[in-house]
């Protein structure tokens, strides 16, 4: 019997500071996201320099440190804080004498690695092609390596195998079955608004609760773990409200600091839920420190899909951890709920309805004794206050969604 053990590659994390972002908590997140890969990580370096040098990102001295660290040390794995070009990134290699990634080829390793759906698998296959076809010429013998290790994941060796015609080949049958599935999902969105379903999307940082937010309401029994990326394929899920109204809630992929524009290109089907919903809940880890960065991130993306005039709720999770007192900016409506102790959904679930076009209207009705079915629909869609048999028929108090309003209002008292 011998037992089979997968060894963690031993990662070193790699940033140059230029200023124009925080370059500490970067790397941070870096961080997270090499642990979300299965990487272990052994240390961190970062430069100060006006710009990343052309040919090997960082300054021959720091380059010289790294080189000795890697001698001192077992590790496998480069991993830079900003996008490598492909000469860069062959001349790392080459010196280095280790495999190199940049934070997109992380982030798209771990899209690979979480995709489920068909589309989902599609939409990280198309990044991962167009990411790597400037990237195929010089590489040598190592298109010929087996696919192994974070950054490897994906499309397999066999694409990377190909030249790059082939690779154009597939990267036009990949867009045009991601169109063919864009146009389904339009279609059953029309259908949703044909048939007056209003959605609310869940949207956000990741790893600030979403999904853990989504089974508490609806129990849909979505992945829920602390990691970067947990959850990558929308979920919809029926949620009823507190006046029987039902809409439909939909958990979209977490979002991040500085987010490659090519995965967000990628992804922008999936965001586009969020862009077509009639509420948006912007989530965000309210324990977090660099919180109001989130919010304003997740914000950012938003008006880029056109959501400026979409009705917003901030949505403050984790507040079991900050106490019932929160200092930090927010924009919108915003609530404050704890997600896994199911604290403040009174209150998120109000400022739902809220922010809802209204739909439904309070009424009493005084219902013959023939109309034994509309008074069943009434209980099953509505929510009824008060029911009393009278000699003349059946009185009911209740909300009532107004297009059944409008059909029986003959039966209107009140």
């Amino acid at each position: 019997m011998y037992e089979n053990e997968i060894k963690k590659e031993v990662a070193l994390l790699v940033s140059v500071d230029t200023g124009e972002f925080d370059a500490e908590v970067s790397i941070d997140e870096l961080e997270e996201l090499a642990y979300t890969a299965g990487a272990e990580v052994i240390g961190k370096v970062i430069q100060k320099k006006e710009a990343p040098e052309k040919a090997t990102f960082v300054g021959v001295g720091k380059l010289a440190e790294i080189i000795a660290f890697i001698t001192a040390n077992p590790v496998d794995l480069l991993i830079f804080d900003s996008e490598l070009s492909p000469s860069q990134q062959r001349n790392l290699e080459r010196l280095t004498k280790v495999r190199v990634i940049d934070r997109t080829m992380l982030i798209l390793d771990i899209f690979a690695a979480r995709a489920r759906t068909s589309e989902g698998k599609l939409q990280v296959e198309l990044a991962q092609l167009k990411y790597s076809l400037p990237r195929l010429a010089g590489q040598g013998t190592a298109l010929s390596r087996l696919g192994g290790g974070i950054g490897t994941r994906g499309p397999g060796e066999t694409k990377l195998e190909s030249d790059k015609r082939h690779i154009r080949r597939r990267i036009d049958k990949l867009q045009e079955e991601l169109k063919a599935l864009e146009k389904r999902r339009n279609q059953m969105r029309r259908r949703r608004e044909k048939d007056g379903v209003q959605t609310v999307a869940i949207v956000g940082y990741t790893n600030a609760g979403k999904s853990t937010l989504m089974n508490a309401l609806t129990q849909a029994g979505v992945l829920a773990e602390n990691k970067l990326f947990a959850t990558l394929d929308p979920t919809s899920r029926a949620l009823i409200l507190p006046d029987g109204r039902q809409v439909m809630l939909v958990d979209t992929v977490g979002l991040i600091r500085r987010l490659p524009h090519k995965l967000v290109e990628a992804f922008k089907s999936t965001l586009e839920e969020a862009a077509e919903a009639t509420v948006i809940l912007n989530v965000c880890d309210a324990s977090d420190e660099h919180s109001a960065e989130h919010l304003e991130v997740t914000r950012e993306l938003l008006n880029e899909l056109g959501c400026e005039d979409k009705p917003i709720i901030s949505v403050m999770n984790k507040c079991d951890l900050v106490g019932d007192i929160y200092s930090m900016p927010t924009f919108g409506k915003t609530v404050m709920i704890s997600a896994l102790k199911e604290r403040g959904f009174e209150e998120l679930l109000d400022a739902i309805l809220k922010e809802l076009p209204p739909t439904r209207r309070k009424a009493e009705l005084l219902l013959p004794f023939s109309a034994g079915a509309i008074a069943a629909q009434i209980r099953k869609e509505g929510v009824v206050e008060e029911e009393e048999y009278r000699p003349e028929g059946l009185y009911m108090k209740a909300t009532i969604d107004m297009l059944l309003l409008d059909r029986i209002k003959q039966y209107i008292i009140d």
